[in-house]
């Protein structure tokens, strides 16, 4: 068997085993299954004003839909998974076995992941369904959007794990990453109403340039509003945010593997 083929079975068994605990715990399976939609849901009384500069409520609903299930579904879910297999020692007998760091931690994150994408999924075909969403403007641009920003906030979440000590304090230390990246996403309120400064800064947080590029798939527009875009001039606004999650992407897998702790703190 391939070296490829036997790290893939690994991955999947480490999947297998944490689906089945997130299985277990209903609180946890509640919180990635169920607030993402109600939080989405809640965002008609915003006017669509963040999601999309025609006021399209399914382009709302789907691109804040993804912004939920990136933050709760994967970003919390997985910081409180990592600590609670930390503090019981899984993540310390795991590495004395044959997986890798990466194929431990790509098993961990794999439930929280197929969450998200499942949730988005049935969004985008309740969208089209209920809503008449329109044909996307630039359907190449979504997958880049849930696989950087999926990497981006499993990263992160490794990174905040490294500084939380115990479950309960989850709720504290993933709360800037949490709130400072929603309500500058776009998504709450045009960015334009911003000052330039304040607004740059905006740009430069992880969730805005997903809302970017999903805002760009679904509706052919940016975040400073305007016409439709062409197919090209799409591609052409997409090269900032994509920059943006690739720096996010680096910086987020060096801090990872400088700081994620394997074993608990004594």
């Amino acid at each position: 068997m391939s070296s490829s083929r036997q790290s893939s079975h690994r991955v999947a068994a480490l999947a297998r085993a944490e689906g089945i605990l997130l299985w277990r715990n209903r609180l946890a399976l509640l919180n990635a299954v169920i607030l993402p939609a109600a939080l989405a849901g809640s965002l008609k009384s915003f006017g669509g004003l963040g999601a999309s500069g025609a006021h399209d409520f399914g382009a709302m609903l789907l691109t804040g839909l993804t912004a939920f299930a990136l933050l709760i579904a994967v970003y919390y879910n997985l910081v409180t998974a990592m600590v609670a297999r930390r503090e019981e020692l899984v993540l310390k007998r795991l590495r004395t076995g044959e997986a890798t760091d990466g194929e431990i931690l790509a098993g961990t994150a794999a439930p929280a992941i197929a969450i998200a994408w499942a949730q988005i999924a049935v969004a985008a075909v309740a969208a089209v369904a209920v809503l008449g969403l329109n044909p996307p403007a630039n359907a190449a641009l979504v997958p880049v959007a849930l696989i950087l920003g999926t990497a981006v906030f499993v990263l992160l979440a490794a990174v905040t794990a490294a500084v939380t000590r115990t479950v309960q304090l989850a709720q504290v230390t993933t709360m800037p990453a949490l709130w400072l990246p929603l309500v500058f996403s776009g998504l709450l309120f045009p960015l334009a109403m911003l000052p330039e400064p304040l607004r740059w800064v905006a740009e430069a947080l992880p969730l805005t340039p997903v809302m970017e590029l999903m805002r760009l798939a679904l509706t052919g527009t940016t975040a400073a509003g305007g016409h439709h875009l062409g197919l090209a001039a799409s591609f052409g606004a997409a090269a900032a945010p994509v920059l943006v999650l690739a720096a996010w992407t680096i910086a987020g897998a060096w801090a990872a593997r400088r700081w994620f702790r394997w074993e608990p703190r004594r």
